[in-house]
This record gives C-alpha cells, sequence and structure tokens, in this order.
C-alpha cells in the first residue's frame, strides 16, 4: 500500500481541504463510492474543522503520512466470520459465517499525535488561567465556551478528518489490491464497508442526567460511540439494529462485531470499548517475545503477519493484551453492546 500512494502528492491548499472534509474528500476524488459515507460516522466528515488552529509542525507531519498505516497496534487485518451470535443483525451488517473480511484499523498518524501535543500546551496554561485545579497534567482543560476549548475542537475536528480520510484511501487501495489479485470486479468482489468509527475524539452530544437533558462534551479516549437502534445519528440501514461497534483483538486471536443498546445509552453515555487493552508494555513485549519466532508461531495457527520489522511484530505479541473475547463478554453481558460476529485473523500486516 505504500507504493500505491506514491502519486498521492498534496498542495498545502488540498492538505487543508482534507482537515476540512475528511473522507468526503477522498471520494470527490474517486477514492471510493458515495455510498461509502452513508457508512461511516458523520458521513466522514466532523463538522467545524479550522485548520488555522492547526500547526505548521501538524501540517507537515501528516502532509507525508495520508494514506500510510503507521505503527504501535495499527493494522490492517484479513479474516473471516467465524461466528454469528445476532442473525438478524448480522443479516443487516451484510455478514454472514464464512465471509472474508478486512478491518482497517489506524487513525490521524502524527498530524493527531500533534494536535493533541499542541493543545495539551495550551490547555495547561488555560487551566491556570480560569483556576481549574487538576489532579493529572493529562487532564487539563477549559471551560468549552472558552477561545482555548473552541480552538482545540476545531483542531480536533480537523485530526479526525484527516483520520476518515486516511482509512478511506487504505480502504480503497484494499479494495483494488483484492480486484487485482482475484482478477474480479468490484460488484463480483462486494468488499463494501460496514463501518467507520471513531475511537479517540470528543464531541458534543445531548443525554438525560438525573432525569433531565443535557448537552455534554463527550470525550472518548479508547473507546467507541454504542448508539440504540433508532438513534438519528446512525446510517439509515442499521437503525433497526443499533450502531455497529468494531471491537478488534490482537493478532492472534479474534475481533468482534457488536452493535450499540439502549442500555449504553443510559449508563455509559452511549459508549462502550474500542479494544481489549495492553496488559504488557511494549518493552515488556519485547522481552517476553525474546527468542521466540512469532510469526512462525503465528503460522502455525493459520494466521500470515507482516510486519514494518521484527520488533515491531514482537511488541504486538498477543500476551501484550487482554484476551478480547473476555472483554467483549462482559460488555455483552453488562448491556452495553450486543454481540453479533466473531472474525477470525487469515492474514495481518502491522505497520
Amino acid at each position: 500500500m505504500g507504493s500505491r500512494r506514491k502519486d498521492l502528492k498534496l498542495s498545502a491548499k488540498q492538505m487543508d481541504d482534507v482537515l476540512v472534509k475528511g473522507a468526503q474528500w477522498a471520494v470527490a476524488h474517486s477514492y471510493g463510492r458515495a455510498k461509502d459515507l452513508d457508512h461511516i460516522e458523520e458521513e466522514g466528515c466532523i463538522s467545524g474543522g479550522n485548520p488555522d488552529y492547526v500547526s505548521e509542525r501538524a501540517h507537515k507531519r501528516g502532509q507525508d503520512q495520508l494514506g500510510t498505516l503507521g505503527s504501535g497496534n495499527h493494522f490492517v487485518e484479513v479474516g473471516f466470520v467465524e461466528e454469528i451470535y445476532d442473525e438478524r443483525a448480522a443479516r443487516a451488517l451484510s455478514l454472514h459465517k464464512g465471509q472474508v473480511t478486512v478491518i482497517v484499523h489506524t487513525g490521524s498518524r502524527g498530524l493527531g499525535h500533534q494536535v493533541c501535543d499542541d493543545h495539551i500546551k495550551l490547555l495547561l496554561k488555560a487551566s491556570d488561567k480560569y483556576k481549574i485545579p487538576l489532579p493529572d497534567k493529562q487532564l487539563c482543560c477549559a471551560p468549552l465556551t472558552s477561545k482555548e476549548s473552541r480552538r482545540y475542537l476545531a483542531a480536533m475536528a480537523c485530526a479526525a478528518n484527516f483520520a476518515f480520510c486516511n482509512r478511506q484511501l487504505i480502504a480503497y487501495w484494499v479494495q483494488e489490491t483484492f480486484q487485482e489479485v482475484l482478477h474480479m470486479g468490484p460488484r463480483d468482489l462486494g468488499l463494501d464497508l460496514v463501518y467507520d468509527v471513531c475511537h479517540n475524539i470528543a464531541k458534543i452530544e445531548t443525554h438525560e442526567v438525573e432525569g433531565q437533558q443535557r448537552k455534554l462534551c463527550v470525550h472518548r479516549k479508547g473507546a467507541t460511540r454504542a448508539f440504540p437502534p433508532h438513534s438519528k445519528f446512525i446510517p439509515e440501514a442499521y437503525r433497526d439494529i443499533g450502531q455497529p461497534v468494531l471491537i478488534p483483538g490482537d493478532m492472534g486471536r479474534c475481533s468482534y462485531v457488536l452493535v450499540g443498546t439502549e442500555t449504553a445509552m443510559k449508563e455509559t453515555f452511549g459508549s462502550t470499548c474500542h479494544g481489549a487493552g495492553r496488559m504488557l508494555s511494549r518493552h515488556q513485549a519485547k522481552k517476553v517475545a525474546k527468542g521466540r519466532a512469532i510469526v512462525r508461531e503465528l503460522e502455525d495457527k493459520g494466521i500470515y503477519v507482516r510486519g514494518a520489522g521484527k520488533g515491531t511484530i514482537n511488541e504486538e505479541i498477543s500476551e501484550a493484551y487482554k484476551d478480547v473475547s473476555h472483554v467483549v463478554n462482559v460488555v455483552h453481558r453488562a448491556g452495553i453492546g450486543k454481540k453479533v460476529a466473531k472474525l477470525k485473523p487469515m492474514g495481518v500486516i502491522k505497520g
């Protein structure tokens, strides 16, 4: 996929357009189809993005990274539907047992990281300015009506839109690759977008608090929206079943598709987890993997993995994460997400 993005050279103006329009920019430039936008949170564009509040350094970091996967826990995973738990919801999502699937997990790359760094510094000063005591510097904040908050939300929307566009580009190139290898057209291939959802964003939403409807800023960090059936904020095709919830696991186990619930809306501000969560730091994971042939271990399980290097793969061993099945079962039993399907990996690309 790296070679496929070599012709993607953006001017400063085009980059600003990406930050404002998100996945809509990609589709307008023929990277995907208009119907893809119907299956993306906010139709692939968070409103209110203002590139003026994205620093020059953030711009530069993002300009060379649009259309790339990145490192850490980001991946493209080819798998298949191993188990169906809710036939009705699975049909609505066009999922069936044995079906080949692709998961793209990445975000706003260095641009988003720089936006975060830049605005943490500004909000630390704002916390002092507005005399807000902080138990931890990472919790720096300012009143939502303040200049600092408005600028942060505008910059964050730009980062989210960059991420939407980034995933759309990668998904498009994945589809192209499948078509070339299998000698199939897009209609016969049937590799259609199920859903694209944010997992690190602050959004202004209305929720019930102590019996009253209140407008809140809900910040989901490592969490994903899980709105219930009939919500006007989810695609029309899914309104009878609830918002699709994607919970990826590690490269050696499995991932899950769920749908949102009324319980999540009442108890967790319409949210659930985004993944299993780490058990070991990357340094600890490398120590556990030392002397082992992780790629061979995964091949013995029928999973082929490729990464930027041995260290990248060793950092992401299964033992580094909680078992996602245990986590998803807790989510399901707690009622903040309803299991639909289990996906088993066959091939994983690590950034």
